[in-house]
């Protein structure tokens, strides 16, 4: 939020030379603290800095000129006492873009009261708000899942997204590219939605909406959760299952849950520990694979930023994401310096 109202930041100027065989004095550093999952632009060419990914990670972004040179170092056999000194040279000045992707290891993904805040309540300690009407998650929400003492993943819940959200829509095309840097995706899907609407044409509005807004997001690993079975007829929760699973001819994970009762979420949210730790050991395991992972990352997020680009070109109001902090405990230790070097 500082830099939204503070824009232009300048480190400490150098000193010029001086005689008496003096340099002039460096300047401070400066140095700005972002939150980890923070991405550095250059705004003019579009190139990527770096991509500020663990707690403690600097980042040099402009490098301040020369130092100023002193009259020592023109001396020489013929000019003895020397009176020039050296005003130093300009340091680098660039325009930034800073990017926050919230780091998550799972993403929520689904249509307004899909469930996806009543899921992240009942699994974890966050609390967004919750109501019987469409859009009251407003920003996006972490949740740490601690199913053991020494294990525990972090799961993201983003706005949910309506048809034409691609196009600027709703409020979920603002928040999308936090899902870009996630391990693997739950769609929940409301299996009794208020508006009468199918479930599984539900689920296709979304893909569709994903695969325009970034190809690779769209074939993310996703898990179907069946949510709010509780609303159905105890004897027709299996077939009507069933019914969406054959209708989008659906070959991954599938769960039946009730976030609201909790009914499922345990076993669910186990199951997604233990693929995590998979997903994790083979990264250690095989190079490969952890170069394909990042660099899936990368274009996902290539992807969302030209996505994002040409909404703006065509008149979408697409505003920057304006993060609720609110519960935030001020801990340095978790902030991330992009350091200004003169």
């Amino acid at each position: 939020m500082d830099y939204r109202y503070q824009r232009t930041y300048r480190a400490e100027n150098g000193e010029a030379g001086r005689g008496a065989n003096r340099t002039g004095k460096s300047g401070a550093d400066l140095v700005l603290k972002v939150p980890v999952g923070t991405t550095v632009l250059d705004q003019d060419t579009g190139e990527i800095l770096g991509d500020l990914t663990e707690a403690g990670q600097r980042l040099l972004v402009a490098r301040g000129g020369f130092r100023g040179l002193g009259n020592a170092r023109y001396k020489s056999s013929v000019n003895r006492v020397p009176y020039q000194t050296s005003p130093g040279s300009e340091g680098e000045s660039r325009n930034l873009q800073l990017e926050l992707k919230m780091l998550a290891d799972v993403g929520l993904l689904g249509l307004p009261n899909a469930g996806k805040s009543t899921f992240i309540r009942a699994v974890s300690a966050a609390r967004p708000r919750v109501a019987d009407y469409p859009f009251t998650t407003l920003v996006p929400n972490l949740g740490v899942v601690q199913l053991h003492k020494y294990r525990s993943f972090m799961i993201a819940d983003v706005p949910g997204l309506i048809e034409g959200a691609s196009e600027g829509a709703g409020l979920g095309i603002r928040f999308l590219r936090h899902l870009t840097r996630t391990r693997f995706l739950l769609h929940l899907v409301d299996m009794l939605p208020v508006d009468g609407s199918d479930p599984a044409e539900n689920v296709a509005r979304i893909e569709h909406e994903l695969a325009r807004f970034s190809p690779t997001l769209a074939q993310r690993e996703r898990w179907l959760v069946l949510n709010k079975i509780d609303l159905l007829p105890p004897d027709e929760v299996e077939q009507r299952c069933q019914d969406i699973v054959d209708q989008l001819e659906w070959d991954g994970p599938v769960y039946r849950v009730s976030a609201i009762s909790g009914l499922g979420t345990r076993e669910l949210c186990l199951d997604m520990l233990d693929h995590l730790d998979a997903i994790k050991e083979r990264e250690q395991e095989d190079p490969d694979f952890a170069r394909e992972e990042e660099e899936a990352q990368q274009r996902m997020q290539q992807e969302a930023r030209e996505r994002i680009d040409a909404l703006r070109r065509g008149g979408a109001a697409v505003e920057e994401d304006d993060l609720d902090d609110s519960d935030d405990d001020d801990d340095d230790d978790h902030d991330v310096e992009i350091i200004y070097s003169p």
